[in-house]
């Protein structure tokens, strides 16, 4: 049973930076729709205070989830909005993922001083980005580039970017989008050869599983779509690794009644790169990820997802 009483406004849990607020006044707007109200609750998670070390050292990306999670458990919110890159692939018990707006372009950009591309950056210059996924394929691409860890919210890598901290940048083009600033990137990156990260450019909310209110909203504001290619992508990551310590990347499109996956996992710096792909009916698009993850990590071996030492 939910815990609110119907005319009571729905509590929406959410990080507190300026692109995880926008996503959340998405949902707001989206419950509003539906005759809801709704307030939106923010919530400091311990990705938002440790900025100087890479997610893979201080506990993976479940570290901007957990603390909004446990308010979501405990019934002080009604419902969690995430970036659905950011979800780890097993999610709390009692918890699940109730809905999932219209994806964004889920493309990456490169953002480079004085407008510069990729491909223009002097050899020995500097690479931003705290993503093991982006530094490889970035290392495969340009081997010549150092990469370094930059992290925080957008406004905070644009600004260590202005004041020359790198010479470049990567930022997920969605999230550029929903905050009316995609104007700032140099190079929109081609998916074929830079592809994006499991469930980038999607918003999930994320709910109680006995919530009656919550289930019934998600029904009236879930994009089956994006729900479907989310699960495939998520379904590939969960059969390779449950942590930040692998590269990984993947992309699914539903082409008529069926859906596909190209997938990858990558070494670190990028000098070993493998790729597959799948394809199923659109009903099997988790089981469709996950086997196609099962036989990525049979062709490149257990060995392949140890931590470098």
């Amino acid at each position: 049973m939910s815990t609110l009483e119907s005319s009571s406004p729905i509590r929406i849990g959410t990080r507190g930076s300026l692109l995880a607020v926008a996503q959340a006044e998405m949902v707001a707007a989206a419950l509003a729709s539906l005759g809801e109200t709704s307030e939106i609750v923010v919530i400091k998670t311990t990705g938002d205070k440790v900025l100087d070390r890479p997610l893979s050292e201080i506990g993976g990306k479940g570290l901007f989830t957990k603390e909004i999670e446990a308010a979501l458990t405990e019934g002080r919110i009604d419902c969690a909005v995430h970036s659905a890159k950011d979800l780890e692939t097993i999610l709390p018990a009692d918890l699940t993922l109730g809905a999932f707006l219209p994806r964004e372009d889920v493309r990456d950009v490169f953002i480079g001083r004085d407008g510069m591309r990729l491909a223009d950056l002097a050899p020995g210059s500097v690479v931003g980005t705290a993503s093991l996924r982006r530094q490889a394929l970035v290392r495969r691409a340009r081997p010549d580039l150092r990469c370094e860890v930059l992290r925080g919210n957008v406004q905070t890598r644009l600004r260590k970017l202005e004041a020359g901290e790198c010479d470049g940048t990567l930022l997920a083009l969605a999230g550029l989008n929903r905050l009316g600033i995609a104007e700032v990137a140099t190079e929109i990156l081609d998916p074929a050869v830079f592809l994006p990260a499991c469930a980038q450019g999607a918003i999930a909310v994320e709910i109680r599983r006995n919530d009656d209110r919550m289930i019934a909203a998600c029904a009236g504001m879930d994009d089956r779509a994006t729900e479907r290619t989310v699960q495939a992508e998520r379904g590939f990551l969960a059969a390779l690794d449950g942590s930040c310590r692998t590269p990984i990347a993947g992309l699914a499109t539903i082409v008529g009644e069926d859906i596909e996956l190209t997938g990858l996992v990558a070494s670190p710096d990028g000098t070993r790169v493998e790729e597959i792909t799948g394809r199923a009916a659109v009903g099997e698009a988790a089981e469709m990820g996950y086997d196609a993850g099962r036989r990525l990590r049979a062709r490149v071996g257990e060995a392949f997802f140890e931590p470098v030492a």
